[in-house]
């Protein structure tokens, strides 16, 4: 069937589950459940970026010749295999089902991961891995890469993009290649964030790291009540907590009136009906994240400071992968993304609730939708699965790990 790389008393630390499962199946030669694993994973092509720069859109073949075996093999690599974004050389996203409709007939072999230890070169067989691909599993969301960062303050960081790597299927703690490759990566930034080069994405992790892109009114409404629970010691109720924010909103804009000697460019009753209708959305949202175990019955929601935090941390990892930034600037805004939670947050519970009401707010307008039902199911995961780092990466990082950065 296949050569594998690797002899069976070779000490080797696979980087994922994936890796894992492959090598284990090669050293046994069960090829249906190397095929089992293979056809249920992405595959990623190894290719050059200024050829997909200048041809988007298109994965151009680059067969080669291994000394070993007779005739054109071509490459794919799982994605715990992926090197660092480095140089020219970038990788692009497909899988079994997908590389079965297009094999090229003047290639003998496909070979997975080669000049690894879990080098395997299997025989072109395209109806097979379209039976394959049928029966395929679903990767578990919750993906790790063993061999990357697990503790300390990088992996601090990385955890506060959790929620969104995991709902997306991605691995929490790789920093370069997340989910789809270059090309897809480039995309998806572009449609989803309008960022189309470095300058553009600089600008948005900027914004991002100082929570600058969820909407004032979301925080001030959730400040007003943090300060009334710090006077009184209780949750105030929905009229004390109206009625406060109202206050400060006349107050402050009595204060612009004496400094401009001016009406205020603003309306200010627009605002306190903004205001007021955005508590009743709060507290709605609080309701059904008790009913659904994300908040305990005595908590709140501290701030949506976390929507910015979380997505920071993604985003720095997702420039990397679009070659928009180099690796130490990443790494410093993963620092950044932990740092600024920890103050604002006091857990990853804490945390959690913010990045969810943050969403909700931004993309749910009321209808418990996917853009909620999704963070329900990653909660339940992260709170529950051995490998979530929420149980791993402790919230509080030690003054040494800080130091040592």
């Amino acid at each position: 069937m296949g050569n594998q790389g690797a002899a069976a008393d070779t000490p080797w630390q696979p980087p994922t589950v994936v890796e894992q499962g492959l090598y284990e199946a090669g050293l046994n030669a069960n090829w249906p459940a190397f095929f089992d694993v293979l056809a249920g994973t992405d595959l990623y092509f190894p290719m050059s970026r200024e050829l997909m720069d200048a041809v988007p859109g298109t994965i151009p073949f680059r067969p080669f010749r291994d000394p070993k075996f007779d005739g054109l093999a071509l490459a794919v690599f799982t994605r715990g295999m992926l090197t660092p974004p480095t140089g020219d050389h970038v990788f692009e996203r497909s899988d079994l089902a997908s590389l079965a409709k297009v094999w090229p007939k003047s290639v003998r072999w496909l070979a997975v991961n080669p000049g690894t230890p879990v080098e395997a070169f299997l025989p072109a067989d395209p109806k097979r891995w379209k039976k394959h691909a049928r029966n395929a599993r679903p990767e578990q969301q919750l993906k790790t890469l063993w061999t990357g960062h697990r503790h300390g303050p990088l992996a601090h960081g990385m955890a506060c993009g959790a929620m969104l790597m995991v709902n997306n299927g991605a691995i929490w703690n790789h920093l370069g290649w997340q989910w789809g490759g270059y090309s897809e990566e480039k995309e998806l930034l572009k449609r989803w964030w309008g960022v189309t080069g470095r300058a553009s994405w600089l600008e948005t992790v900027e914004q991002l790291l100082r929570g600058e892109v969820v909407s004032p009114a979301w925080e001030f409404v959730l400040r007003v009540r943090q300060a009334l629970l710090a006077e009184y010691g209780t949750l105030p109720d929905a009229v004390r907590w109206r009625e406060t924010a109202e206050r400060v909103l006349v107050s402050r804009t009595a204060e612009v009136v004496d400094a401009t000697g001016k009406p205020p460019e603003f309306d200010l009753d627009a605002d306190i009906a903004l205001v007021h209708d955005l508590i009743g959305r709060v507290l709605r949202y609080e309701a059904r994240f008790r009913a659904d175990g994300l908040l305990d019955a005595d908590t709140c929601v501290r701030s949506v400071l976390a929507w910015d935090f979380g997505r920071a941390s993604c985003m720095a990892r997702w420039g990397l992968g679009a070659r928009l930034g180099e690796r130490r600037e990443t790494e410093r805004a993963l620092l950044r993304a932990g740092d600024g939670s920890r103050q604002v947050y006091r857990s990853w519970a804490e945390f959690a609730t913010g990045f969810v009401l943050g969403r909700c707010l931004h993309f749910d307008s009321e209808e418990f939708g996917d853009w909620y039902t999704d963070m329900v199911t990653v909660h339940r995961i992260l709170s529950t699965e051995p490998e979530s780092p929420w149980l791993s990466v402790p919230w509080e990082q030690s003054s040494a790990d800080l130091t040592e950065r």
